[in-house]
This record gives structure tokens, sequence and C-alpha cells, in this order.
């Protein structure tokens, strides 16, 4: 995929080399190639770094004459959406042509490439998108329950496309241009056999194609209820509800950064930082150094910051799941993306914050259950395949700016991040102000911000919500309808104030536990199979080890999802090896009874939630 030709050397073999890319570089150039076919790598470490295809990507950037506003469209540089930007450039230098490929199906619907699928709808006249799924890393299932398979031996779906293009260029085909393109749509589901097997016997002439009307913003490539959508698109997403918000902390080396307690941070920051780079690198099996993390820069960030014990802060690392790390906030230092812009405002003052995941196709096809909340830091991996975005309620002003060395490099980065409220001045809430506006002139006064937050919790909470807007959850952020009836938003936002309580483990109703732990043993997590970690459904029981358990823990609790994680399960799988102390016992007896309230309070939500969408509030973002 480089435009280059490479220069005539005298090396043995290169002179070959030379002329292969030089008639490369002629087809790419002049030949008119009319037909393109092929199954690109799919790769997201791309090594098709060259200047001129990365170019191109540029285009696929940009959705209805604006820019993406992603601020992760990495996935734009896979190798097979290169090899798919190339094929459109060579059919649109030949004026008409086919391509046809088997690639990653995940540019049909996924939001970073709604730009993508705007460009191919604007350079073609018809487009075939036969999805042939089989994607193990959502779980995808057939319609009767059982696991659909993939053609290949790999875990991501893949779709096969035909892009066909008829006539030349349309005219006027500038960013207002009209996206004309024919879209059509179908797809298998079932096992690797059956799905050759239908392949083997139909063609494109014979195959019962949808047509798609792909609306602007979205541009999908797959089936969904027009009508449902547009009153769904209605309602204000959450970065417009909430709009200070970013991903969680990436730390690129979980087993160095992240530790059960704060005296064991404390421990391995003094130490790692003192050590010479390669002995630290061997000791503590960080591996290869990477752009975005190095050894030198971690110890830098580390030493530059006192070290000081009070940079030793929670974050929560799964759900229910509180772990400990060093946070000085520079970007490519202890923690390699530290999410400074958002995160310093969970650690200026008292906060809470909306866990949402954007996508929640990702975790499989059972109830959409990416949302938390929190009142900490928070990992990007919070869910189940990452995608944690944080919410923050509230904003505190930003700190004085940071000393610099001579190096230029902040000595004292972040250092005000660990400062009071009252060192900051007044926070503010981290709420639009249409979206406050709105609900003022519904309810005649303005609602308090934790309310709003509440409310929204509540319904993110709802089963009649996630179900009835199912198919759109999978794809995008959630978007909320706020009701015009100030009862039932007060309603609403209790139940949502006493599920918050529950998930921060701070309710009342918490103590005592509905859980025990029972059985003689040193309470070790076992990790045999016979004397590990299983659940006994006729007892209600969960043992960790061959004598001891935990009781009672219903069928529903030890089930129960959050972020695609089996909660109950999760925890104590992650602790496989360790032994539980007491403070870990009590934790889970309350991680327990919370999930059991959590299953009470949905059905009280959804007692009051279908009054919340008789009459909702207009919102003009």
């Amino acid at each position: 995929l480089d435009n280059e030709e490479l220069e005539q050397s005298r090396l043995p073999g290169f002179s070959a080399l030379a002329e292969e890319s030089r008639l490369a570089g002629l087809v790419k150039r002049q030949t008119p190639v009319l037909v393109i076919l092929g199954n690109p790598p799919y790769s997201g470490h791309s090594s098709n770094v060259g200047e001129w295809i990365r170019g191109l990507i540029e285009t696929y950037k940009q959705v209805d004459g604006k820019p993406l506003g992603e601020r992760n469209q990495k996935w734009l540089q896979d190798d097979y959406v290169k090899f798919l930007r190339f094929a459109q450039w060579k059919i649109e230098q030949a004026g008409c042509g086919v391509v046809g490929m088997i690639t990653n199906h995940s540019y049909l619907d996924n939001p970073t490439f709604r730009g993508m699928r705007q460009s191919l709808m604007r350079t073609f006249d018809d487009i075939y998108i036969l999805d042939l799924h089989g994607n193990s890393l959502k779980k995808e299932i057939c319609h009767d329950g059982s696991p659909d398979k993939n053609v290949f031996d790999i875990r991501q779906g893949v779709a096969i496309a035909f892009f066909v293009k008829r006539r030349p260029a349309r005219a006027g085909g500038g960013a207002d241009a009209k996206a004309e393109a024919a879209v059509r749509h179908a797809e298998l589901h079932g096992t690797r056999e059956a799905k050759c097997a239908w392949l083997d016997a139909h063609d494109a002439a014979g195959t019962r194609w949808r047509k798609l009307e792909p609306r602007s913003g979205s541009y999908l490539f797959i089936r969904r209820d027009e009508t449902s959508m547009r009153r769904y698109e209605r309602y204000p997403a959450m970065p417009a509800i909430f709009p200070v918000n970013s991903v969680g902390i990436v730390t690129a080396r979980d087993s160095l950064t992240i530790h059960w307690k704060p005296e064991d941070v404390w421990s391995t920051v003094t130490v790692f930082s003192k050590m010479e780079p390669e002995l630290a690198r061997r000791g503590y099996g960080l591996g290869k150094d990477t752009r975005d993390w190095q050894v030198t820069l971690a110890q830098r960030d580390i030493l530059d910051s006192g070290p000081a014990r009070d940079r030793v802060t929670p974050v929560l690392y799964r759900p229910f799941d509180m772990r400990h790390t060093y946070y000085t906030g520079r970007t490519r230092g202890f923690i390699c993306r530290p999410r400074a812009e958002v995160m310093r405002h969970m650690l200026a003052g008292e906060n809470l914050a909306l866990c949402v995941g954007r996508q929640g196709q990702v975790v499989g096809a059972g109830e959409w259950s990416l949302c938390f909340c929190s009142n900490m830091i928070e990992d990007l991996n919070l869910f189940y395949r990452g995608g944690n975005v944080n919410f923050p309620l509230y904003l505190y002003p930003e700190p004085g700016q940071p000393k610099k060395d001579k190096a230029g490099v902040g000595r004292y980065v972040a250092m005000m991040l660990f400062e009071t409220k009252e060192r900051y001045g007044a926070r503010r809430p981290n709420l639009d102000a249409a979206v406050v506006d709105a609900l003022s002139a519904a309810y005649g006064k303005a609602p308090a911000p934790e309310d709003i937050f509440r409310y929204v919790y509540a319904v993110l909470y709802a089963p009649a919500y996630r179900k009835k807007y199912a198919e759109f959850l999978k794809s995008d952020f959630p978007r909320i309808p706020f009701t015009s009836d100030a009862k039932v938003f007060m309603r609403l936002a209790t139940l949502g104030a006493k599920m918050i309580s529950l998930h921060l483990l701070q309710s009342p109703e918490l103590d005592p536990p509905a859980c025990r732990f029972e059985g003689e043993g040193d309470g070790r997590v076992g990790k045999d199979r016979k004397a590990g970690l299983r659940y006994d459904a006729k007892d209600s029981r969960v043992y960790v080890n061959g004598a001891q358990h935990f009781a009672p823990v219903p069928e529903a609790v030890w089930t129960y999802q959050v972020g695609g994680y089996q909660v109950c399960e999760k925890w104590l799988k992650d602790r496989k090896g360790r032994r539980l102390e007491v403070e870990d016992i009590r934790a889970y007896c309350r991680i327990v009874t919370a999930l059991g309230r959590t299953v009470e309070l949905q059905n009280e939500i959804d007692a009051v939630y279908p009054d919340a969408e008789k009459q909702t509030v207009s919102v003009s973002l």
C-alpha cells in the first residue's frame, strides 16, 4: 500500500525488488483496473504506515462535512480498512468497476467507521453486504440460542461486500453531496458447515437482499427498526448530557501499576523508581518498551512527583472491585494514559461518575449491562473488552500551571490534583445548559444535578428500557428519555439514588449482609477444578475451595452481569490462589447483598419507567 517506488540498489537481490516495485507502481497509478478481489489482512496494528495510504484514510475521518469527533480513531488504520480505501481509490481512477472483499465486519455499524460508510456510498452506486457474523468476541448467537460459528478459524466476525461503480463520478461530489448508493443487506447465522454450504449454493442474483436506507450521521450498513430509531434519536445522548468525559485510565502494565493494597503500591514505586532500567524490566516482567510506555519514562514520572505517598489512590478496576495505583496525571508516565483532563475531577473533591460503555455488542447477545457508577478514577477495562467511558457529575476549576525543570519536563505534574475542593473553589455541574433549561421549563424549577444523575442511572437500569432499545444500545452511547412529569422524574431519581448507594457499597441495606462465609479452612480461593471456585445451584452456595463457601447466593445473583462480567464469579476468579482476608469476605458478602437488592430495585424501576416515556421533554442541542 505504499505508492512510492524502491530505489535501485547495488545490493544483491534488491534490483529485482526495485523492478517489482516499479511495475506495481505502474499498476497503481496507470493501469485501469476494473475488478479488485481479496481477503485483506485484519490487523489493528498495521504495518502499512506509508504517508500516501494514511493520507487517503483522512477521507474517512469526516462525516457530513464535519470531523468525526472520535478521540480514538486507531481502528481506521486497520489493514483491511486501508485495502478497502485503496480499492475505492483505484476504482475511482478507472471511473467504474467492482470491488469484492471478505473482511472484518466491524465497519458495518461501529461509529468510528461512519465516515468510511458515507465515503463508500458516495463513490459507489450499489453496495451489497452479506454479514457472515461468527464473532466469538461478541459472543454472537443464532436465533435458537446456539453459538454462531465463524467461516474461518478466527474470533473476529466477517462479512462479504460487493461495491459496484457503474458510471463516472457524480457532479458536485463534495462534502455536501447526497449519498445515493443503493445499499442491500443479507446475513447468515449458524454453523460453519451450514454457512459454507449456503455460500456454495448461492450467488448474488439468488440472494434475498433487503434494501437499507442508511441515515445521515450514522450511515449504518445493518438492519434497524427505522420507526423506533427515529423516536430514540430524539433523546439526548450521554455525551450531550454530560459534555466532559473520557475513557478510563490505560495503565499498559497492570502487573506493575495495579495492586491490592495501598502499601503494595507504595512499596513497588519506591523500589521500581530506583532500579536500573533493564533490571526493572526483568524484575517486573515488563516486556519491551513501546511508543506510549517506557521504563525510563515511568521511573522519571515517579521521581518527578516525589515520590509522594498521597499519590497512591484507589481505582475502580472491575465492577465492585477496588484496587490501588500511583497516579500523577502525566501521560506516558507510570500510567500510560491517565486521562487527567477528566480524572482530575474525580480526585479534586467529592464526586460521582457514570461509567458507560459505547458499544454493547462487544459483550455478547445478552441484556445490555455497560453501566456502573464510581466515586474514584476507573480503569478502561472496567467492562468486558474495555470501553468504559467516565462521565463525571461535577467539574472542579483548573489547577495552577505546573512548574518546569530545566529539561522542560513537569516536575510537579498534576501536583494540584490531590488538594481539596476548598483550594480549587466552587465546583460546577458537568451538565449541558440546554438539558437543564429544558427540565427547568418542564418542572417549574431546575432539578438538582444529583437528581439528574440519579434519574439517568435509574433509566439505564430499567429492564424495559434495555429491552426496548437493545438494538441501538449495541452500537453507540445510550440516549435518555427525560420525562416531562416532575413526579415521575423524582420517583425514578429516588430509585436511582438507592441503586447508586448499593453499587458504591454505601447503602445501609447492606448491613447486616444477606450472605455468610461458612466452613473450615484457610480461605484460599482454589485453582483446581474439583476443589476450586464453583457454584452449587441446589444449595445456593459459591464454593471457593473444597471446604468453604458463601451462602446463600441465589442463582439470579450468581449469574447477574455488569459490563459483560458475571460479577460474583469474576470477583473471586480474579483472586484465585489468594487467601481471602476478613475485609475480602465482608466485601463479597456485601456485593452479593447489593446484587440481590439490585434485582429487586430493577423491578421497582420497571413499574415506573413506562410513565417516563408517555410524555418526554424535547431538548434542543
